[in-house]
């Protein structure tokens, strides 16, 4: 009996204990393809930005429970939520390397849930922009002592902002999950961590300043956690020599081509937003501009990036000018059926990540592009089709 528990002990804090639910292995990165289990993996997926913040109150714990449940039973095996919350009121972060137990342990039950339903996380480390704190939270902190920084773009310059934001990475990678007991480094239900969401340098529109920034910050993850994926988190703006692929032909401080291809980057994201892109094209102008988005992207990740890419969010508001059902289910479909196409050819497209999912009762969160999965309708049975097909793709390679 104590040789017994004495094994239990060590495995625990190993970071190996077991838990019910599927745990089927890291995702890893073969070409094109995300590999899992030996096979390419395919797969829809949501955004949830929201749930750890929900899941910091436990009385509405239920609701992360229920948007799980609402994915699987719809056959989205992975979703994207924030591993960050900075600022100074009950957030994760009040203030550098100073963090809110309370907001830890939801996340700690976000990934718990995650593992109970067989959901692959993609982890957020930091906003670039305000909302949750952003990089300007950082730029702020550093100004607090006494750091001359002119805007927030210092974020990616900063020595003292760049070992604030170190930090967090080492704070998040080797936090030890108390319900599991499971480092999160070691948990194979994260898929990947992303470094920003949708990071920008309008001072620097050459790009070089984020292309130094993502080589510094990869290279420091990677020397952390050796099990997990890492992407840059893009939008899929080029750099100036393909500025001409752009909404309106404008630079963003980013190159898709050059950010992804550094070493550290397994995977490349894309965005798709048109009607926030080209806000005074009509509907049809912007459907244009998205089919042309993707497969210049699809076709760039396939034939020079030889990586896997994931078009990571997308969704079209309801309350656009003129909006309509159709008009968001077309946008839906173009994306999923693009992917699609791609996959069944065994190409580098592997999945699409809608904006966003909400539950029932949760209207503070509402920003027009949600999806209720558990409220009938036809963008939800567009969704679950979609996701169903390409599932189909996955299990081809298993019966194989």
């Amino acid at each position: 009996m104590f040789v017994f528990s004495l094994f239990l002990i060590l495995i625990h804090e190993q970071g190996l204990t077991q838990v019910s639910g599927l745990d089927d292995g890291f995702i890893q990165t073969d070409g094109v393809h995300f590999m899992l289990n030996g096979a390419p993996f395919y797969a829809n997926g949501f955004n949830s930005y929201w749930l750890m913040d929900v899941a910091s109150n436990p009385s509405q714990r239920f609701k992360v429970t229920t948007a799980f449940q609402a994915a699987v039973d719809n056959s989205l095996m992975i979703g994207r939520t924030w591993a960050f919350s900075d600022g100074e009121f009950n957030l994760l972060q009040s203030s550098p390397g100073v963090y809110n137990e309370n907001w830890f342990q939801a996340l700690d039950f976000v990934i718990y849930e995650a593992r109970k339903f067989g959901v692959k996380l993609i982890l957020s480390l930091v906003n670039n922009f305000d909302d949750y704190g952003g990089k300007i939270q950082y730029v702020e902190w550093a100004k607090q002592q006494g750091q001359q920084i002119h805007n927030e773009d210092g974020f990616f310059t900063n020595p003292m902002v760049k070992a604030f934001y170190k930090n967090h990475i080492k704070a998040v990678l080797t936090r030890r999950n108390t319900i599991t007991g499971v480092v999160y480094k070691n948990d194979s239900m994260i898929m990947a961590w992303e470094l920003m969401n949708e990071p920008r340098c309008p001072s620097d529109a050459s790009g070089a300043t984020i292309q130094n920034w993502i080589s510094e910050m990869g290279g420091y993850l990677k020397s952390i956690d050796g099990n997990h994926l890492l992407t840059v988190g893009l939008e899929g703006f080029y750099g100036s020599s393909s500025s001409q692929k752009n909404p309106n032909k404008a630079p963003h401080g980013t190159d898709f081509i050059a950010n992804n291809q550094i070493p550290h980057i397994d995977f490349a994201t894309v965005h798709c937003w048109p009607q926030l892109w080209l806000p005074k094209s009509d509907n049809a102008a912007q459907m244009a501009f998205l089919k042309h988005w993707i497969n210049d992207h699809i076709n760039d990740t396939q034939q020079i990036l030889r990586k896997p890419v994931l078009f990571k969010e997308f969704g079209k508001s309801s309350k656009e000018r003129g909006y309509n059902v159709s008009q968001r289910n077309n946008l839906y479909n173009m994306v999923y059926s693009s992917i699609y196409a791609s996959a069944r050819t065994n190409g580098a497209a592997a999945g699409g990540l809608f904006w966003q999912q909400l539950v029932e009762g949760m209207d503070n969160y509402k920003d027009g592009n949600e999806v209720i999965l558990t409220e009938p309708s036809s963008t939800v049975r567009l969704i679950s089709r979609q996701s169903k097909k390409l599932s189909h793709v996955r299990r081809r390679f298993f019966k194989d």
